[in-house]
């Protein structure tokens, strides 16, 4: 086999850009779980240490923040009514709660995502949501932390 040097050229060639992708396959090799970083306001799928998707979402307030700690989902609803002081949302979709009332779910009555401003749960985009709930399970662990 013969190696050919490559061969000079003063033809200027641009950069060409190429943007990060993520990975979005089953890496085959670890447990589904999910992290929760509050300072960046994002949640990143995991299976095993490798990320398979992650979301921009909102997460609570300093007067109503998000609960910090390891968890498990302990229930899921497809759509559900939520409710606190203050506020009625009607059909909430893709809810998985993790703690008390704390959860992760689809968000429809905003769209300013990266920015604290829940009562305290995870606020995704609803297709983001439905991601995430279709990927995770009853007892998927949730990591939440800053």
């Amino acid at each position: 086999m013969e190696i050919i040097p490559p061969t000079p050229t003063s033809a200027y060639v641009p950069p060409t850009y190429s943007p990060p992708q993520q990975v979005y396959a089953s890496s085959g090799n670890g447990a589904r779980w999910i992290d929760v970083d509050l300072t960046n306001q994002r949640v990143y799928a995991y299976e095993g240490d490798v990320v398979v998707n992650s979301f921009i979402v909102s997460t609570g307030t300093w007067r109503t923040p998000t609960v910090t700690g390891k968890y498990k989902v302990y229930v899921k609803y497809r759509s559900a009514n939520m409710s606190g002081p203050g506020y009625f949302l009607p059909d909430v979709p893709y809810i998985m709660y993790f703690h008390k009332g704390y959860g992760l779910h689809g968000t429809y009555w905003h769209n300013n995502f990266g920015t604290p401003m829940s009562h305290g749960c995870v606020n995704l985009r609803t297709s983001d949501a439905e991601w995430l709930y279709n990927w995770a399970s009853v007892g998927t662990v949730v990591n939440v932390h800053y």
